[in-house]
């Protein structure tokens, strides 16, 4: 595997950049090839994509292409589906995929399986007893963020009478107005931490258990459920029914595993299999299309482009269907979690930037937030925009008005507005202060600003789990043009190390004054805190 920059067609991509990539004009493209929109189209399971709107054509496909190729991604590719330790810091294998393969296929299926089955039947019992009406999931990172955005994304498909909540921030205000609205037998806890040990999940969830023995609790083993690999420390909680998972599967990418309980129970087991069978369906088009027609190598093969050759910083997502809208957060922690890394898989420094900011809002919110930036701001932000053809309810002029506004974002940031188009469209006012050609360049769009469009037919269980893995997989392609291990995260080490020697000076105010050690800023905050 070689690293992007060590390949000739990195070489041929900057004289690309240098010879058409820089000045590159959407609107100039456009007028030149009629069949543009077909020809940077892509049709993978369950999304289309259009792509015609960024900044490249063809010939900027072909040299990606070849770059894709020289860097062996192929290899690397086939190398993680097949269970190699590709995680090699940690001396793991990477198999989120085989999560979500059918029986009999894949890695490890029969373990899968037994504990999918398992966990599948727990949750139709729940959904069946009319005596739980709320269910809480207790956990953090990937043990909440991928299961509270698939609930909400799936909200047409939940059990009437039955409330999902996610609580995971060890502020105790996260967790105390929900609970003062539960009924304790009437409440299910799930904990979902691999290890048992996460700091703030076991802080939340002890919490929860307290309160819920004050408040007429009465047997933990019924009212609390974990999932987690460390069956031990949940028994000694007083939890006796857990459904574990295995250490090839990161923490961002386990909503297919054990982790994705409250998804079962929110959509129920048909759905949940509905879910894994459009996420394999995609990761059969990663391992088996061309890479000219593979969606996922296309999208990181475009992340590359726009990071290290035009420097863009940043990515907006744009969900126009409100049922996503926790679907930044979720890319948020799976893109820069994953890439935002500055040494190779060798240890050695980059020379050149990985993961943008990834940050987003659900249309039309967003066009009444910070488009405003993406419009008119200094900085060029690409911006996805996600559409979804029929919706789950019953307001059709609601939904074309959405879907109105969702297109007019990507023509307007591409055609933009000139200096002359705005003069000629601003007719004086009595109660304006500036002269006519002042008044018109604040109102000029420059333009040629690029996006993409996915479109779903609807907002299923199958079409969420192939966007779901599209995502995955773009992010395993642009981590492994750029060298670098996609599948650890020890940037969030030293802040817990840290956070674990700060706790006892915090614990009274006893510790006032003991900063022995301690940086002048540090030392100072905490006395402020304590004083």
């Amino acid at each position: 595997m070689k690293r992007c920059d060590h390949t000739a067609a990195w070489a041929a991509l900057q004289g690309h950049f240098e010879a058409h990539g820089r000045g590159f004009d959407l609107r100039e493209a456009f007028a030149r090839d009629a069949g543009r929109f077909q020809a940077l189209s892509f049709e993978a399971p369950e999304v289309f994509a259009d792509l015609s709107k960024n900044l490249l054509d063809t010939a900027t496909l072909h040299f990606l292409l070849d770059l894709a190729r020289e860097c062996g991604l192929e290899a690397r590719r086939d190398a993680m589906l097949r269970g190699e330790p590709v995680n090699t810091t940690e001396g793991r294998a990477v198999l989120h995929t085989a999560l979500r393969a059918p029986e009999g296929q894949g890695p490890h299926s029969a373990e899968v399986h037994a504990v999918l089955n398992d966990m599948l039947a727990y949750a139709d019992s729940v959904r069946s007893d009319w005596t739980l009406t709320d269910i809480v999931n207790i956990g953090i990172g990937g043990s909440d963020l991928g299961p509270q955005m698939a609930v909400k994304a799936l909200d047409s498909f939940s059990k009437a009478g039955q409330r999902l909540h996610f609580v995971s921030n060890v502020d105790g205000h996260d967790l105390a107005p929900l609970l003062q609205r539960l009924d304790a037998n009437k409440t299910l806890f799930i904990i979902a931490s691999k290890t048992f040990t996460t700091q703030e999940t076991m802080a939340n969830a002890q919490a929860a258990r307290d309160w819920f023995l004050s408040h007429g609790g009465h047997a933990i083993s019924k009212h609390f459920v974990a999932t987690t690999t460390h069956v031990q420390a949940a028994a000694a909680f007083g939890i006796t029914t857990t459904f574990g998972f295995w250490d090839w599967v990161g923490g961002r990418y386990s909503l297919w595993s054990a982790i994705g309980l409250p998804i079962a129970i929110a959509i129920g087991s048909e759905n949940f299999r509905a879910l894994l069978a459009g996420a394999h369906a995609m990761d059969r088009h990663f391992a088996e299309a061309p890479l000219a027609q593979n969606l996922p190598v296309l999208l990181g093969l475009l992340d590359v482009w726009y990071r290290n050759f035009h420097g863009f910083g940043s990515r907006s997502v744009a969900p126009y269907h409100q049922g996503l809208a926790r679907l930044p957060a979720f890319l948020q922690q799976l893109e820069m979690e994953s890439n935002g890394k500055c040494v190779d898989l060798d240890g050695n420094a980059l020379p050149y930037a990985t993961s943008p900011v990834v940050w987003g809002e659900p249309g039309t919110n967003g066009q009444h937030a910070y488009f405003q930036m993406l419009h008119q701001g200094t900085d060029v932000i690409p911006v996805e925009f996600i559409a979804v053809k029929t919706p789950a309810h019953p307001w059709a002029g609601q939904h074309q008005k959405l879907l109105a506004n969702c297109l007019a974002q990507s023509q307007a940031l591409m055609l933009g507005k000139s200096t002359a188009q705005a003069a000629a469209e601003s007719a004086p006012t009595a109660s304006a202060s500036l002269a006519p050609e002042v008044l018109a360049r604040h109102r000029t769009f420059p333009g040629n600003r690029p996006s993409t469009t996915f479109v779903l037919d609807t907002l299923n269980p199958r079409s969420l789990g192939a966007l779901l893995a599209l995502y995955e997989h773009r992010v395993f392609t642009s981590g492994a043009l750029w060298g670098i291990n996609s599948f650890d995260q020890w940037g969030v080490e030293l802040g817990k190390a840290l956070c674990n020697q700060l706790l006892p000076r915090l614990a009274s105010s006893a510790s006032l004054g003991d900063t022995a050690g301690l940086d002048a800023s540090t030392a100072g905050l905490l006395r402020r805190l304590l004083s």
